[in-house]
């Protein structure tokens, strides 16, 4: 016999299926957004030979050469010294990242002959550094650095290095072609006489009230499209370790991994290949004295 009450059972069963499959539904796109906006904020991720640190463009896949200016502070790193060569420098710098233009301005921190030695330079691809010879950083000074376009026309670049701690700067215009496609905060083990050099051993370096100039707008990294940039060797083991971006988005943390820490350390996860990308940009060149 028909039961109208097997029949309702049936209806709710069936009403009830309904809801959980727009309810799974629903979930499922709640979290494909979500997926997709912490993976935008997050930011993509760049594995360099020579490079580590921050990365940041006007646009992922149309970058536009808008960015007109550069800077930040760090406080100079104290090396441990070995009998063998090694070498860092802390800098920041526009273009390069897309293209053979870039222009650096920073410190060097190296172990040559078993001893530390420090300075303060810059740089206008494809040339060679420039020792900044009127300044003496020393381990542990705070360094303001920026780099600006102040002419458009003529192609007018200054160049600003500040030792906060001592109290000497050096400030310089120059006139250089730059692609203005990138900006970067870059801790780097310099190619010296063609060769890549190998990262001394710098303890960490801490840049902090780091912004760029798009146009006329000035942002944080976190603001603008933007690659946190890993150096590995080239076993793939990674050399550094690279905070993520601070409260404010315009500060992060760069460490030294010592050769029997790097080599525990596992790859980058698989689940995170697809945001991965291998850089082929053009080194800071340094000519050993």
């Amino acid at each position: 016999m028909y039961s109208p009450r097997r029949s309702a059972g049936i209806g709710r069963i069936f009403l009830a299926a309904f809801f959980i499959i727009l309810l799974l539904a629903s979930l499922f796109y709640t979290l494909t957004f979500f997926e997709t906006y912490l993976t935008g904020t997050d930011g993509r991720r760049l594995i360099s030979l020579d490079w580590a640190g921050y990365v940041v463009v006007s646009d992922y896949t149309d970058p536009q050469p808008t960015i007109v200016g550069v800077n930040s502070s760090w406080t100079v790193p104290m090396v441990t010294p070995l009998q063998r060569d090694q070498f860092s420098a802390a800098w920041i710098g526009i273009g390069g990242q897309l293209d053979d233009t870039l222009i650096q301005t920073g410190t060097e921190h190296d172990s040559v002959s078993g001893e530390a030695v420090y300075s303060a330079w810059y740089e206008f691809l494809p040339n060679d550094s420039i020792t900044i010879t009127t300044m003496n950083v020393s381990p542990g000074d705070q360094i303001k650095a920026s780099i600006n376009l102040v002419d458009s026309v003529n192609n007018t670049w200054s160049i600003k290095v500040r030792d906060v701690t001592n109290g000497q700067t050096f400030q310089n215009d120059f006139f250089y072609y730059s692609s203005q496609l990138s900006a970067e905060w870059i801790i780097e083990r310099p190619t010296i006489n063609n060769m890549l050099s190998g990262l001394a051993d710098f303890g960490s370096a801490t840049f902090t009230d780091s912004y760029t100039t798009i146009g006329s707008t000035v942002g944080t990294i976190r603001s603008l499209p933007y690659y946190q940039v890993i150096m590995h060797n080239r076993q793939n083991n990674p050399l550094v370790t690279v905070s993520s971006l601070d409260s404010k988005g315009s500060g992060f943390t760069i460490g030294y991994l010592s050769s029997s820490t790097s080599a525990q350390i596992n790859r980058v996860q698989v689940l995170e290949s697809n945001r991965e990308e291998h850089s082929t940009k053009r080194m800071h060149k340094k000519v050993a004295e």
